[in-house]
């Protein structure tokens, strides 16, 4: 996780190839355990769920946080909480990124104001497990400066209409795109995996006679991974709880051999 890394020019700073899933505005954010001023005190601003990570940018232009970058490969004992009073809520933690504008580990509570949490936390915890099949050592990627950045080439927010290995975000829980003018990208991809390798995101034209948003059939591996996706976040005897144990981010896939045997 990095902080104030995430924005530029008044809006979202994204990676080439990295794409928006799910945006949501007014939501709000508490850390804790922290010592580090930027994390004093509850943010309020827009939320970006992308096939590699978690971005928070905050409305308020003085603040010393103004976005915070949550890649997956970097969060952990995500949850979602249900209160019988109070409103709905995730919580987890999150370690530093090398060259990150901080260090340590940090525990977060994310609210949304005008509700959606459930939908929320299923799409990125289901994400997160996803992306976890490329399977990153146990330390997060350091964090390198983008360099130059642009206007995202139109479309600015879309994902991929056929879904994921058959997973479709629920756009229908969370409508609102991005306000134009506001997503900006860099020529460098993300130093994490995400959910669509093999996919361009915002991609400019193709040549002539090439289909647009092509994803190539997943290969065996990756089914099978995206059928173990399905169950990673969701245990049907506590339907009040979402959550991805922590091993599913930082322990690499078994070896060749030893899958083969589990087969036969």
């Amino acid at each position: 996780m990095s902080l104030n890394t995430a924005h530029v020019n008044g809006g979202v700073l994204i990676h080439a190839g990295e794409c928006i899933l799910l945006f949501s505005d007014d939501v709000t954010i508490d850390f804790s355990g922290q010592d580090n001023p930027a994390f004093k005190g509850t943010k309020v601003g827009r939320l970006y769920l992308t096939t590699h990570r978690m971005i928070f940018n905050n409305s308020k232009n003085t603040d010393p946080m103004l976005s915070f970058s949550f890649p997956f490969v970097t969060m952990s004992d995500v949850e979602l909480e249900q209160p019988v009073f109070g409103a709905n809520y995730i919580k987890g933690k999150v370690r530093a990124q090398p060259n990150g504008n901080w260090v340590g580990e940090a525990k977060f509570k994310l609210v949304f104001k005008k509700g959606g949490a459930i939908d929320y936390a299923q799409a990125m915890l289901k994400a997160a497990s996803m992306a976890s099949r490329n399977g990153p050592g146990d330390a997060p990627p350091p964090y390198t400066p983008p360099g130059q950045w642009y206007q995202a080439p139109p479309p600015a927010y879309a994902p991929n209409p056929t879904g994921y290995y058959g997973w479709v975000p629920p756009m229908n829980a969370f409508p609102m795109q991005p306000p134009a003018n506001s997503v900006y990208m860099t020529d460098m991809p993300p130093p994490y995996p995400g959910i669509n390798t093999g996919y361009s995101g915002y991609a400019t034209a193709p040549p002539a006679g090439q289909a647009t948003g092509f994803v190539p059939p997943p290969s065996a591996a990756d089914a099978k991974a995206a059928e173990a996706a399905q169950s990673a976040y969701y245990d049907p005897n506590r339907p009040q709880c979402a959550y991805v144990p922590p091993p599913a981010y930082y322990e690499p896939p078994p070896a060749y051999h030893e899958a083969n045997k589990k087969n036969q």
